[in-house]
């Protein structure tokens, strides 16, 4: 059965979220019944296999000007999907997965899920924070 994990979005940043079209009752990651990992944010998505998931970690405390929207990372090629500025999933696959941003690839996503430790457990990750804050 598909396991859905939709955004816990902060409402005072909605004017942020409106230009990427977010809908807060659909959007999120599904690990679907056929073995994929898709992460929708509006218009934009990114979707891969499941076994492409090589872990995840939880991430916190984010200055929300670089956490919400979907941002790319200025240090890497990871990319958000942000919606607050408290904490998300960072989701890391083993091989590139494209967007509309970077055709080239992303080599993780954070996502900022209402249930973290349920994303967590599912991707199979770790929930200490392990690197600083990724958005």
């Amino acid at each position: 059965m598909a396991e859905h994990f939709g955004y816990d979005i902060d409402r005072r940043y909605l004017p942020v979220l409106l230009p990427f079209l977010v809908r807060p009752s659909k959007d999120g990651v599904t690990l679907t019944d056929d073995g994929s990992f898709v992460a929708t944010f509006g218009f934009l998505q990114v979707v891969t296999p499941l076994d492409n998931v090589a872990g995840a970690h939880l991430t916190r405390g984010y200055r929300w000007w670089t956490a919400v929207g979907a941002r790319m990372s200025r240090a890497d090629d990871g990319l958000t999907f942000g919606t607050n500025a408290q904490a998300g999933v960072c989701v890391h696959f083993v091989q590139k997965v494209p967007s509309r941003l970077r055709r080239s690839g992303h080599s993780a996503l954070t996502v900022t899920v209402a249930d973290l430790q349920g994303l967590l457990a599912a991707l199979g990750g770790d929930d200490d924070e392990a690197d600083p804050p990724s958005p």
